[in-house]
């Protein structure tokens, strides 16, 4: 009876080893991110206490990018996958799914910052993936992922982690005090965002925008909008005197231009950095310098000639 007894201690011991190990045998390390927005996050807390994979990247779609077999086997390796969720990264879905059925810990970001649907003046719609504009989501996104980091990457600085979280948050906070300041100046009747798909709900909830429409009407560029769209959003533009439309700065903007002639009015066309971080040095290579350069075209826009 002893033996057993023996023999059972030893698996025991031996269970959390096994549970940090692949099906190949392998240790699961490091930290895997599918969006680049993600993964300048995570880099922040993370700093260089631990290997952080981005799949995505620069000026990449995340609801059309796809992944290499490699990145893929990255994936099934790694001690953390950190994914948007919400229906995001739709080019994916289905290898973070192979990754969390083959036991490797995961987070989906989005569940955890109290999501929006998409809504128009109709119906509400699926929950909105596009947390990242409201700096305020963000903060709460931060503190989800160093938790996450604490708990499941093995021989990971804790306090490290943690004082980088705090530092980081910080500057989360500063920069949801200058985009309130920065936005002030925009009156009330000229506060109306006209967009390339549907990716700006959070940052009208935050800052007090009103969301017109979008000229794809989805919050997905996968979908394409009809003429029916088009005439009913140059319908909606006219009636609320939209001064500006914005487009995703890595997308053809033509369909947006398109609109503007239809709507009848003059009306700017703006590129934003909206779901993708760039290169560095290419104007938005980090979360805070996109949402910087976002609240400056905003503000210049829509601002009283």
């Amino acid at each position: 009876m002893r033996a057993v007894i023996r023999v059972i201690a030893a698996l025991a011991a031996l269970l959390p080893a096994l549970t940090a190990c692949t099906e190949g045998g392998g240790e699961r390390t490091g930290i895997v991110v599918t969006t680049n927005i993600l993964g300048d996050l995570t880099r922040s807390i993370v700093g260089d206490a631990a290997e952080v994979t981005v799949l995505m990247a620069a000026n990449a779609d995340p609801h059309s990018f796809a992944i290499s077999a490699k990145q893929a086997a990255r994936l099934d390796r790694a001690g953390l996958v950190v994914y948007n969720g919400l229906g995001l990264e739709e080019g994916v879905a289905r290898n973070v799914a192979a990754a969390e059925n083959a036991g490797v810990p995961t987070v989906a970001v989005a569940d955890h910052i109290d999501p929006l649907s998409y809504s128009s003046d109709e119906s509400a719609g699926p929950p909105d993936p596009h947390f990242w504009t409201d700096p305020r989501r963000v903060r709460r996104a931060v503190e989800v992922i160093s938790a996450e980091i604490v708990e499941h990457v093995d021989g990971i600085d804790a306090a490290a982690v943690r004082a980088r979280t705090d530092r980081y948050l910080a500057e989360i906070d500063q920069l949801d005090h200058w985009m309130s300041e920065s936005f002030a100046p925009i009156s009330a009747e000229r506060r109306k965002l006209v967009t390339n798909h549907h990716v700006f709900g959070y940052l009208a909830q935050r800052f007090g925008f009103q969301v017109v429409g979008a000229v794809i009407p989805s919050g997905t560029t996968l979908a394409s909008p009809s003429s029916s769209d088009l005439s009913a959003l140059a319908d909606a533009i006219r009636a609320a005197a939209v001064a500006a439309i914005f487009v995703d700065a890595s997308q053809p903007d033509r369909l947006a231009r398109v609109l503007a002639e239809q709507a009848g009015v003059r009306v700017q066309v703006i590129g934003l950095y909206t779901e993708s971080l760039t290169e560095p040095g290419a104007g938005a290579g980090t979360y805070l310098e996109m949402m910087r350069a976002n609240t400056a075209a905003i503000t210049r826009g829509l601002a009283a000639p």
